[in-house]
């Protein structure tokens, strides 16, 4: 003989309550995370262009190294310092390219970048001056001055993509899904 399975019960209204108000939860979990998700590949879009800024920055100090800074004596003695500088920004920039969100990470390359600008302004300042009658070293001061206001500029647009990732990451209840998630604060250049 076989059993015949009990008829399946309806639905009672709070059961139905509890699942809508489980779905949007879900929802609201997903769209919270994406937006979070947006936020911080903002912030690697903005170090590309930091990025790219540091390594126009570095060609013209190549070239400045190649034997261009020569006819400034005070510059010569200069360049071994702001070429020691550069290569601790390049490593920071390294570490921070693989994860652009780490403030850890951006703390260090703006620790460099600080030290470098405190060993590029006198080079800067003792190659303008001896650039009056070389016109190619002229054309290598205004390329790393170029470079310098671009890198300006595309730091800017980072730390606006960091502090927007930031507030979002602090507001209630989104706090709840960047703690569950790992979203920590990134850090500012």
């Amino acid at each position: 003989m076989h059993r015949r399975a009990p008829p399946a019960q309806a639905m009672t209204s709070q059961q139905i309550a509890l699942m809508a108000i489980a779905a949007l939860l879900v929802f609201w979990t997903l769209g919270a995370y994406n937006r979070l998700m947006a936020l911080r590949n903002g912030i690697g879009a903005a170090f590309a262009q930091v990025d790219d800024a540091l390594r126009q920055r570095a060609t013209a100090l190549a070239l400045l190294a190649a034997g261009q800074a020569d006819t400034a004596v005070d510059a010569a003695a200069a360049l071994p310092r702001v070429l020691g500088a550069h290569s601790a920004v390049q490593a920071a920039a390294d570490a921070l390219r693989s994860r652009p969100a780490r403030a850890e990470r951006a703390t260090a390359l703006a620790a460099a970048e600080a030290a470098l600008q405190g060993e590029l302004a006198p080079l800067v300042g003792g190659l303008t001056q001896a650039a009056g009658s070389d016109s190619a070293l002229a054309l290598h001061v205004a390329a790393l001055n170029d470079a310098g206001q671009r890198l300006a500029f595309a730091r800017q647009l980072f730390n606006d993509a960091v502090q927007e990732h930031n507030a979002a990451a602090r507001q209630f209840p989104t706090r709840l899904i960047a703690g569950l998630f790992g979203f920590s604060a990134a850090g500012r250049l």
